[in-house]
């Protein structure tokens, strides 16, 4: 299943390091390019005292900060490539290992709002992943959301990789999707203050169990002047049992072995675990085969873009103008695209 922590590789599967980074408090672009030294100077002391370690996970936010007075603004923004990614793709070929690290990314159509977005680098410095947050925290985020889908990659020790930051992992459907697309560690990166700390435990092994997948998770921890970040890196068996708990201390690192084989092994061998196949093979013992249709309205609504709650016209928080925010979107106030096929029209004319 996993071990409660160690420094060194296991023969199958690989070891995984969760660094609990001290929230950062960001003002200048100079504090930035501390934040990005910080943390390349962290992979190395790591890889260090952790020689098996094949996988290094930064939380979210830990490059930029959450200064939300300056999010939007240009000097706080990362480019892909640029020197901030050029140092963490450094950082992994020069220890060998993976590592996954979080970055607010400028839009590449200037008239919208930047991406949160995680990047995943192999042990040769090539950027094997590339994640756009897909469900920021409305109504405080402004990030634009993203357009990557939920991409999986190769990962260490057999693993199939995919990425989600923070409130992503309060959507089963982003797990599930992840699951579906073959991945067998779900990792999350996270900024969350102490407010929902027991619901983030809570998804991290409500995803594990619904999906057969191991995961892991690590939050920002410590005090930024405002709000309390709660740390405790957590690696979950595909069962939903947590193998590795940390606390609430800053520059802990919570180390685990995972292996990804024996999530596999399970999506093949179990029968009434196996949620994740079930899903699509209802009934499959009164008739073969099972039906794939779970004739679900809000799957068919969501597809049709016609997704609409049955208490939607009284939903209070429909903007972000509580945090001061335009009601019509965008860094300028631009109007939001109402419909999917609206996009390439809007790109071209620059909204």
């Amino acid at each position: 299943m996993g071990s409660v922590g160690t420094t060194t590789k296991p023969t199958e599967g690989f070891l995984g390091c969760l660094i609990q980074y001290p929230v950062p408090v960001v003002d200048s672009r100079s504090d930035i390019d501390r934040q990005v030294e910080t943390i390349v100077k962290t992979v190395y002391a790591t890889k260090a005292g952790y020689p098996g370690m094949e996988l290094i996970v930064f939380p979210e936010y830990s490059t930029q900060g959450l200064n939300t007075a300056k999010w939007l603004t240009d000097e706080f923004l990362i480019d892909i490539p640029g020197p901030e990614t050029d140092a963490y793709a450094k950082a992994c070929r020069d220890n060998k290992t993976w590592g996954i690290f979080s970055i607010m990314e400028r839009n590449p159509d200037p008239e919208r709002n930047p991406y949160n977005s995680a990047l995943l680098f192999n042990p040769g410095g090539e950027m094997v992943l590339h994640y756009r947050k897909l469900q920021p925290w409305t109504p405080i985020e402004p990030w634009y959301p993203g357009d990557h889908g939920m991409p999986v990659a190769e990962g260490p020790g057999d693993s199939k990789i995919a990425v989600h930051i923070c409130h992503d992992g309060m959507f089963p459907e982003l797990a599930r999707e992840a699951a579906y697309q073959g991945a067998n560690v779900y990792v999350r990166i996270s900024g969350y203050n102490t407010q929902v700390n027991e619901q983030w435990i809570l998804t991290n092994r409500a995803n594990a169990w619904n999906n057969l997948m191991y995961t892991m998770a690590v939050n920002l921890a410590g005090y930024d002047g405002v709000f309390y970040y709660f740390g405790e890196g957590q690696i979950t068996n595909f069962d939903g049992t947590v193998l590795v708990q940390g606390h609430r201390n800053p520059w802990e690192i919570v180390s685990g072995e995972v292996y990804p084989k024996m999530a596999d092994q399970a999506r093949q061998d179990w029968g009434l675990e196996n949620n994740i196949y079930n899903t699509g093979h209802r009934g499959y013992v009164a008739l073969p085969g099972g039906n794939p249709d779970a004739d679900l309205q809000w799957i068919k609504d969501l597809a049709a873009g016609k997704y609409h709650l049955p208490w939607e016209d009284q939903v209070k928080v429909t903007d972000g103008s509580m945090y001061g925010y335009p009601t019509t979107g965008g860094r300028f106030g631009t109007e939001p695209l109402t419909k999917k096929e609206d996009e390439p029209k809007a790109a071209a004319e620059g909204r």
